[in-house]
């Protein structure tokens, strides 16, 4: 190609004909030495001249060359007739001003796209959420600066290998036949859900919760998969926390009420289904308030933990020990068999209390008055065995704290 003219059309004809290898531009002319086209071509190492004719000399050495004429000079038409005998070669006029617009169109659009491609590579990149594309092989295509966070991967560590490296088992194993069958048979369970809860494995080896999103696209007759993808460790720590709390006690971390009400349930369903007995404790601190008032509230909920431990290490592992209010608690004690091995286990929780507590550098004393009701033989009732505890504890305290007592004993 000669290109006259280095003028605005002439510099955007050389900037598409650079981009294309099956094209060489062997000159460009204009009588302008300070043309857009000529400093272009100049920086690229492609002769320039100031002489129209001199170029199509130039151009008369290669049998291939077309010339383009973008200078408005008539007289170019006819001086390539001369040189080459005919001016067949030669585009000009309204046919390169066409073809100049032409090319000027095409540059906008190119510009366009180049300019949304950016934009889309922009938010990829950018995105909270990672993207991993993958196609029907399973091949990772695309994996996006989040997604390297995610897993700990750099795109170049896993472009070109199997997605299931990004998988643990089950799911690792069974993913080959789930594409099969969505390729031959249209059965797929993942594709179109927004929100769906995996497990994945990432390069150190950890496994960790996350939400995949996936969807299919066709793109230059070939079928991709695209999963968007979220870890979610952080939710799930604050939803098991949200969900521990609303179970038990913020200060003790023994169960609640509710939790508690929840395990005495399931203990009278299976007492009632197997037959055999089962025991709830109410349990009152006796001498709390004294200690509480002389170290303070912080001293009191150190003495609080304190107890909430010893409890719990008394119990066995179907037993159940929450904190139910202030320094209240109540015991639920599954198949516990007679009311002897009630009245030991109450007695064994007293002489446990009794041993002295070290707070804040003090030593501390406290005991326990502990009422009881059984089942079957007091209450078929949860509700009603937990009120029968209480009103036996309350018995206890005016017996003289630090004891225990049954319903059954209280309410003759």
């Amino acid at each position: 190609m000669l290109i006259i003219g280095a003028g605005r059309g002439g510099s955007s004809l050389l900037e598409m004909f650079l981009e294309d290898k099956l094209v060489e531009v062997i000159a460009i002319a204009d009588s302008n030495i300070d043309a857009p086209g000529i400093k272009l071509a100049q920086s690229h190492g492609i002769p320039t001249y100031g002489s129209a004719v001199a170029a199509l000399q130039a151009c008369k050495n290669y049998p291939d060359c077309i010339v383009y004429n973008l200078s408005h000079d008539d007289s170019i038409a006819e001086e390539a007739a001369r040189i080459f005998g005919n001016d067949k070669r030669v585009a000009s006029g309204p046919e390169v001003k066409l073809f100049w617009q032409m090319v000027t169109n095409l540059k906008q659009i190119k510009g366009e796209l180049e300019k949304s491609q950016s934009q889309l590579q922009a938010i990829i990149n950018n995105v909270m959420d990672g993207i991993i594309t993958i196609n029907e092989t399973g091949e990772i295509n695309g994996f996006n600066p989040a997604a390297e966070q995610i897993f700990g991967y750099l795109q170049q560590d896993v472009f070109g290998k199997d997605v299931k490296m990004l998988m643990p088992e089950p799911d690792k194993s069974k993913h080959d036949d789930y594409i099969n069958r969505y390729l031959y048979i249209g059965e797929g369970h993942i594709l179109g859900v927004r929100r769906r809860e995996v497990t994945a494995i990432r390069k150190n080896g950890d496994l960790f919760p996350m939400e995949l999103a996936t969807s299919e696209m066709m793109l230059g007759g070939q079928r991709y998969f695209i999963g968007i993808v979220r870890d979610i460790t952080e939710r799930k720590l604050a939803e098991q926390k949200i969900a521990h709390l609303a179970h038990f006690d913020y200060l003790t971390d023994l169960p609640n009420r509710a939790l508690f009400l929840d395990n005495l349930e399931h203990s009278v369903s299976l007492a009632k289904r197997n037959s055999y007995k089962a025991a709830v404790l109410f349990l009152d601190l006796d001498g709390f308030k004294q200690v509480n008032d002389t170290l303070g509230h912080d001293g009191g909920d150190l003495l609080l933990q304190e107890v909430a431990k010893r409890l719990k290490g008394l119990i066995r592992a179907s037993d159940t020990v929450a904190r139910v209010g202030g320094d209240e608690f109540i015991f639920v004690l599954s198949n516990i068999g007679s009311r002897e091995n009630t009245a030991l286990m109450a007695n064994k929780i007293i002489a446990a209390l009794s041993e002295p507590f070290n707070i804040k550098g003090q030593r501390c004393h406290v005991g326990g008055s502990i009422g009881i009701s059984m089942f079957p033989v007091d209450s078929p009732d949860s509700e009603t065995l937990i009120k029968q505890a209480d009103a036996a504890m309350y018995v206890a305290k005016q017996s003289g704290k630090n004891t225990c007592r049954f319903y059954r004993d209280t309410a003759k």
